[in-house]
């Protein structure tokens, strides 16, 4: 194993991972607003999401985007449109009520809004394309990478889900919830910003 490779892998993943962005916020989000159990459940999604995307980065899928810039385009447009509907839904949902407790984004819609995300692209293809060795070492790196960024990706994901879930201690009326599902939707909404800079 290369341990420079390694570390740099590894120093990449914890910042792509771990600084804000559409899957954090909706990690805070859901921890705030529905617990532990559902926001681990998006969280798990979220990961499976995204090392299907990475995967498919590796075996070629990231060179469309080099050959064809319209399709970068398109996902900047999809991927802000779709994070611009998730901060509307976030700042008008009411107060949680008992029954929404068990709710919350399903598995599967975390792993489906990788594909939509720009940012989960843009940490797979720099991944894929800045850590993986030519020749034979090619698939032996391509796992390291996965296996690095399922580690740091699930680590500062709990983070994220944990600090959303000690905010919920704050959140004690009506109007607490409101500011804070406006402070998140705003939040979401500027990381559409992120996408085209």
């Amino acid at each position: 194993m290369d341990f420079a490779l390694l570390g740099s892998v590894a120093g990449f993943a914890l910042a792509t991972c771990g600084t804000p962005g559409p899957n954090n916020m909706l990690l805070t989000s859901s921890g705030t607003r529905f617990g532990y159990r559902p926001t681990l459940k998006l969280l798990l999604g979220i990961m499976l999401g995204l090392q299907a995307l990475m995967l498919l980065t590796a075996l070629g899928l990231g060179r469309l985007f080099l050959h064809w810039p319209a399709l970068q385009w398109g996902l900047k447009m999809a991927g802000s449109g779709y994070l611009l509907w998730l901060a509307w839904q976030i700042a008008s949902a009411p107060p949680p009520g008992a029954e929404e407790e068990r709710l919350g984004m399903g598995w599967h819609q975390g792993a489906l809004f990788q594909f939509l995300n720009p940012k989960s692209w843009l940490m797979a293809i720099s991944a894929i394309s800045g850590f993986t060795l030519a020749g034979e070492q090619y698939w032996p790196s391509a796992a390291l990478v996965l296996a690095v960024f399922l580690f740091f990706g699930l680590l500062t994901g709990h983070v994220w889900a944990l600090f959303g879930i000690h905010v919920r201690r704050w959140l004690r009326t009506d109007t607490d919830w409101r500011r804070f599902n406006r402070l998140m939707a705003l939040l979401t909404a500027g990381s559409v910003a992120m996408i085209w800079w």
